[in-house]
């Protein structure tokens, strides 16, 4: 195992105490472990869970070339060259049938969305482009249809040994559906990450509990908890932890005896009058980093194994201010986690839009401000900054649909310019 060390050598331009997003970013990923261990699960119970193994097809899908519409199929070969097609019906081909009977030149065959294509057969003209002809036939008129128009070919959608999920994939709706064509009852995931998280603080007090002069409530764990259950992770809740080294010790111990990601939030400031850096430090092998980034520049990064414990936990100390929280888990936190799950990571989405407002930035540090998105007339986006930014004001998180990203390089911004924005949606 690299120690945190080893891995900061990797990094390019590493300083901690001026560390630019993308490095940061670019550590973590080369820290956090895999899970390893695998289950198989009903298809049913596998939506959000990530694929363990390649899933390999092992059938054509579709098993046969078939009708795409309703209509009549025919031979290609059979169309007149400078008009009218007359196309005499030789049966009906259903859906779960195969057509037995025998189809002669200048004939075609009745035939049904999903059906199998009766032997002979490669194109198929849609029921409404024809019309009814005096003796019988079917009338096709000139340029109506091609050769290969409208037929399905046998593994058009998967070939047998095709890779049909690939592992890593975080299981959608629509996978569940594409299992199921491949007769796939059960399916292989990796288990689920446990994540224990837990706020630190003599300041703060639960819900519920009297608002003593001086104290506030505590919203982090709250809001960790609504990011975390979107990344489908079991999740241990331990509360509120006072500024005191031994129950600061013991919930850390506690902590990464029993989860595979530990999250805090406060106590990682430069200068705080607690002792959750320094028990950090006891129990592990963590960084502090001053991020170059606004919200969020306070971190802790690393190891946590108490004495006698077999394996490490990874820890990630997040500020204590509300938004600074949202920021770091999503700038850092988010991909980590689903990496340590063993999916593969996607980049958040960006969507550009035009910023209604002038926007001071000096380059050096990445900037995240909340904004609510709109869309304009001419079909573009619009964002407006939702007022005042600063990190401990909650409710510009919840006002926002969006986060403007101001890049570390990029410098202030005009009214007219655009800008990258993640959109919230599906997100938080």
């Amino acid at each position: 195992m690299q120690s945190l060390d080893d891995i900061a050598a990797c990094v390019a331009g590493y300083d901690s105490n001026a560390l630019p997003v993308a490095q940061a970013q670019d550590f973590i990923a080369r820290l956090v472990p895999r899970v390893q261990a695998v289950e198989s699960l009903a298809i049913r119970a596998a939506l959000g869970r990530v694929l363990a193994r390649d899933i390999v097809s092992p059938i054509h899908v579709p098993s046969h070339d078939n009708a795409a519409m309703d209509g009549y199929a025919l031979r290609a070969a059979d169309l007149a060259a400078d008009g009218d097609t007359l196309l005499a019906v030789a049966g009906t081909a259903l859906a779960g049938e195969q057509f037995r009977g025998a189809v002669g030149p200048g004939e075609g065959v009745r035939i049904m969305t999903g059906a199998v294509m009766p032997a002979g057969l490669d194109t198929v003209v849609p029921q409404e482009f024809t019309r009814p002809a005096a003796d019988g036939r079917v009338c096709i008129p000139a340029g109506t249809v091609s050769a290969g128009d409208n037929r399905r070919l046998a593994g058009e959608d998967l070939a047998r040994g095709e890779v049909a999920l690939a592992a890593g994939r975080i299981l959608t709706p629509a996978d569940l559906g594409l299992l199921a064509s491949l007769g796939q009852a059960e399916v292989p995931v990796f288990r689920r990450l446990r994540v224990a998280f837990f706020s630190t603080g003599d300041e703060l007090r639960s819900i519920g509990e009297p608002l003593d002069e001086g104290c506030v409530y505590d919203s982090n764990r709250y809001t960790l908890w609504g990011m975390l259950q979107r990344l489908g992770v079991d999740l241990v809740d331990m509360g509120v932890v006072p500024d005191n080294p031994d129950a600061l010790r013991e919930a850390f111990t506690q902590a990464a005896a029993s989860a595979d990601a530990v999250i805090t939030s406060g106590g990682v400031s430069v200068g705080e009058a607690d002792h959750t850096k320094q028990v950090m430090k006891a129990l592990g092998e963590v960084l502090f980093w001053k991020i170059a980034m606004r919200p969020g520049r306070p971190m802790a990064i690393g190891r946590l194994q108490p004495p006698g414990q077999a394996r490490p936990a990874m820890l990630f100390g997040l500020p204590g201010n509300p938004v600074a929280v949202m920021v770091t888990f999503y700038a850092f936190v988010r991909d980590a986690l689903l990496a340590m799950s063993g999916a593969t990571p996607q980049p958040l989405p960006l969507l550009r839009a035009v910023s209604t407002e002038a926007l001071r930035k000096k380059p050096g540090r990445t900037e995240y401000q909340r904004g609510i998105l709109t869309p304009m007339a001419d079909g573009r986006w619009q964002v407006q900054i939702t007022g005042a930014q600063g990190s401990g004001i909650l409710r510009s998180m919840s006002q926002a649909n969006g986060m403007v990203v101001l890049h570390h390089g990029q410098g202030s911004v005009a009214a007219g310019d655009l800008v990258d924005v993640i959109p919230f949606n599906g997100l938080i």
